[in-house]
C-alpha cells in the first residue's frame, strides 16, 4: 500500500487538507504511522520487540481529535475502529464486550482485504458473467448435444448441422457486442442466484449459555453444513451483471487466504480509537459506586492495550502491535486519574488547543470538506449557485466563536449550527420559490440579519446544539 510509505511530513500535509491547526497532534500521529512501516521493514528479531507508542489526545470537544484518527486510518489504508468508553459502562456490561472492539477490527480488516481481492479478479469475473448472460440470451450449440438445450428444439444425442453451429456462434458474437455496449441492459433474462444455507436466527442456538465467539463459530459451522440453494430470478441484463459479478468475484477469491491476510493486516496496521476515555477515569479521592465500575472497565481494557490474544470467527489475533489512540476532554477528571498501568500504555500525550476565530475562518474555507463547499454542493444539486463573501465568512466565524464563549464550547461543531441557521430558509425555498440557475450571494449584512437572534437572545440557548 503506497500510502504507508508516506514520510511524516507528507502525512501531516495530507492531514492538513482536512484538519485546521493542531500541529503537535498531527506530528505525533504521523511519527506513529511511519514507525509502523519502519517496524515492518526491520529484518532482525528486534521487529517483534518494538511496540507502538499509543497516543492520548487531550482536548475539548470539536477540536479535531476524532477527525485526526479517522483521516490517519484512511491515509494508511488500515483497519480502523472507533469505540466509545460509555459503551462499556452501560447496565448489563460484561467483560468480554471489551474484546468486541478487536473482533470489529478484524471484521473491518476482512472487508478491506475482500474488497481489494474482488477488485483484482473483477476483470476475470466480468468475462465469466458475460458468458452466463450470453448463455441465458442465446444458448450455445454443439456438434452433438448430450442434453436438451434451453430452447427445447434439440433432442438428446442429435447431431447439429455445422451451418447451424456457425450461425449460432455469429449470433452469439453479435449479442456479446451488444451486451458490452449496454444495448441489452433493459432486456429481461432468467438467471440462477445462489443463496446461502441457514435461515436467520441460527446463531441464537444456546443463547445465554455460550460466549460470543462460540455462537459465531456455531453459526458459521451450521451455515456451512446447510446446502446452498439456487433461486431462479427474472431480472434485467444490467441487474444480472451486478448480481452475478458479486457472486463470481466471491467464488474466485480464496477466503482462507483472505482471513490469513486480514488477521495479519489487523495485527500490523490496525488502529483502535478509544473516545471519551475521561468518562472511565475516576475522580481524585473518590471510591465506591460508579467509580468501581469505571476502574473495572479500565482493568478489562488493560490486557488488550498491553497485548493479548483474542478469538474471532476468522482466527486468533494478537493485539501487541495494534495502535491505540485514546481521546478525552478531561474537564472533570485528569489523565492521572486513570489507573497507573493504563496511563503507562499511552506514553505519547498531546494537548489539542481550543479553536480561535481565525481557525474558524480557515475551517470554513480551506479543508477539502469545508462547510461552505458542502453547502455549495447541496445547492449545485438543485442547479443553484451559492457564494460567500469574505466578510460574510468572517462574520459566521465570529458568531460561532462568540456563542462558544458565552455558552458551552463545542468547538468546530458550532459552525454547523450557525451555517444551518443561516441557510435553512434558502434550502427550504429551493426549488419552489428559488428556481434553478439562480445565484445566491451571502453577504455580511445577510449573516447579521439571520443570526442576530442566535447571539442576542439567551433564552434560545436551549435550542442551540
Amino acid at each position: 500500500m503506497e500510502a504507508k510509505y508516506l514520510t511524516p511530513q507528507q502525512i501531516v500535509t495530507e492531514l492538513d487538507k482536512y484538519i485546521v491547526g493542531q500541529h503537535d497532534a498531527k506530528r505525533n500521529v504521523a511519527i506513529a504511522l511511519r514507525n509502523r512501516w519502519r517496524r515492518m521493514n526491520i529484518t532482525s528479531e528486534m521487529k517483534d520487540e518494538i511496540i507502538p507508542n499509543n497516543i492520548l489526545m487531550i482536548g475539548a470537544t470539536g477540536v479535531g481529535k476524532t477527525e485526526i484518527a479517522r483521516r490517519l486510518a484512511k491515509i494508511a489504508d488500515a483497519p480502523f475502529v472507533k469505540v466509545e468508553a460509555s459503551k462499556f459502562t452501560e447496565v448489563g456490561y460484561v467483560g468480554r464486550d471489551v474484546e468486541s472492539m478487536v473482533r470489529d477490527l478484524v471484521e473491518q480488516s476482512v472487508n478491506m482485504v475482500k474488497a481489494r481481492k474482488k477488485e483484482e479478479v473483477k476483470e476475470k469475473a466480468a468475462v465469466l458473467v458475460e458468458d452466463i448472460i450470453l448463455d441465458a440470451l442465446i444458448p450455445p450449440m454443439r456438434q452433438s448435444s448430450p442434453k436438451t438445450s434451453g430452447t427445447g428444439n434439440q433432442e438428446e444425442g442429435q447431431d447439429v448441422p455445422t451451418t447451424d453451429i456457425e450461425l449460432n456462434e455469429r449470433t452469439r458474437n453479435l449479442f456479446r457486442e451488444k451486451i458490452r455496449s449496454g444495448e441489452l441492459d433493459n432486456r429481461k433474462i432468467e438467471i440462477n442466484i445462489k443463496q446461502g444455507g441457514g435461515g436467520p436466527g441460527v446463531g441464537m442456538v444456546g443463547a445465554g449459555m455460550m460466549d460470543e465467539v462460540s455462537m459465531m463459530n456455531l453459526q458459521e459451522m451450521l451455515s456451512g453444513m446447510m446446502p446452498k440453494k439456487s433461486k431462479k430470478r427474472k431480472v434485467t441484463v444490467a441487474e444480472a451483471r451486478r448480481l452475478l459479478l458479486e457472486e463470481e468475484a466471491a467464488r474466485l477469491i480464496d477466503m482462507d487466504e483472505v482471513k490469513e491476510e486480514a488477521i495479519r493486516k489487523a495485527e500490523d496496521a490496525g488502529m483502535i480509537f478509544f473516545d471519551e476515555i475521561d468518562k472511565i477515569a475516576s475522580g481524585s479521592g473518590k471510591g465506591g459506586g460508579p467509580d468501581v465500575s469505571r476502574e473495572g472497565v479500565q482493568r478489562d481494557l488493560l490486557p488488550i492495550v498491553e497485548g493479548t490474544t483474542v478469538n474471532t470467527k476468522y482466527g486468533v489475533i494478537k493485539t501487541d502491535h495494534v495502535l491505540f489512540i485514546a481521546a478525552g476532554a478531561f474537564h472533570v477528571s485528569k489523565p492521572s486519574d486513570l489507573i497507573p498501568e493504563l496511563q503507562g500504555r499511552f506514553p505519547i500525550r498531546v494537548e489539542l488547543t481550543n479553536l480561535t476565530k481565525e481557525d474558524f475562518v480557515r475551517i470554513l474555507k480551506e479543508p477539502k470538506n469545508a462547510l461552505t463547499k458542502q453547502y455549495s454542493a447541496l445547492f449545485d444539486a438543485e442547479e443553484v449557485d451559492i457564494t460567500f463573501a469574505d466578510d460574510a465568512v468572517d462574520e459566521i466565524a465570529q458568531t460561532a466563536f462568540d456563542i462558544n464563549a458565552d455558552l458551552e464550547n463545542i468547538g468546530a461543531r458550532r459552525l454547523q449550527t450557525v451555517m444551518s441557521r443561516l441557510l435553512n430558509e434558502f434550502l427550504f425555498d429551493v426549488p419552489d420559490k428559488i428556481k434553478s440557475k439562480t445565484k445566491i450571494h451571502i453577504t455580511k449584512a445577510m449573516v447579521n440579519e439571520k443570526l442576530s437572534t442566535l447571539v442576542k437572545n439567551r433564552d434560545l440557548s436551549e435550542y442551540i446544539l
